[in-house]
């Protein structure tokens, strides 16, 4: 993760932006973050391109902003 700029999320991962499979480490990237299950991760708009809106369940948003600080919910 590379933090928290203008309270948007700045995530890098490895995976290429193929067949969902950078979408896919960028949940499992979250999840592994937050301590939550990939299934309580999903990204509900804009799957095809570099910027994101993910919901993620079963986690406080205190707990959210705790672990980045700034982050806009």
């Amino acid at each position: 993760m590379d933090g928290v700029v203008d309270g948007v999320l700045r995530a890098r991962v490895g995976a290429p932006a193929v067949e969902g499979a950078a979408n896919n480490a960028l949940v499992r990237l979250i999840a592994e973050e937050l301590g939550v299950a990939k299934r309580d991760v999903q990204i509900v708009a804009g799957a095809g391109s570099r910027q994101k809106l993910v919901v993620v369940d079963g986690i406080e948003a205190d707990a959210v902003t705790g672990r980045w600080p700034g982050l806009r919910l």
